[in-house]
């Protein structure tokens, strides 16, 4: 089968993680895109679930504080260090 060339555009931080990653995994980032892509064809869409994810409901609380902190910090105490702040906890402890 004759072959043809893509280019694509990648942030160059993804490409070179990647590379190293699939390096690592003994092939090369053009190997692992058309490993994808066969495996793509194989299933008729994506090899992996594609879905948004759902954050628990800890994350979810704690962007809501970060959120109402952020909006109102009058609300909440400050510490004029980390230390004073290490201390208030290890006192608690």
């Amino acid at each position: 089968m004759a072959k043809v060339s893509t280019n694509i555009s990648l942030d160059a931080e993804l490409k070179k993680d990647s590379q190293a990653l699939f390096a690592d995994l003994g092939m090369d980032l053009t190997t692992a895109i058309i490993v994808f892509l066969k495996q793509a064809l194989r299933v008729q869409g994506f090899p992996f679930p594609v879905q948004r994810e759902t954050p628990s409901a800890d994350t979810v609380a704690a962007l809501d504080e970060f959120y109402a902190m952020k909006a109102h910090p009058e609300q909440y105490k400050r510490y004029a260090s980390f230390r004073d702040t290490m201390n208030e906890v290890l006192d608690d402890a």
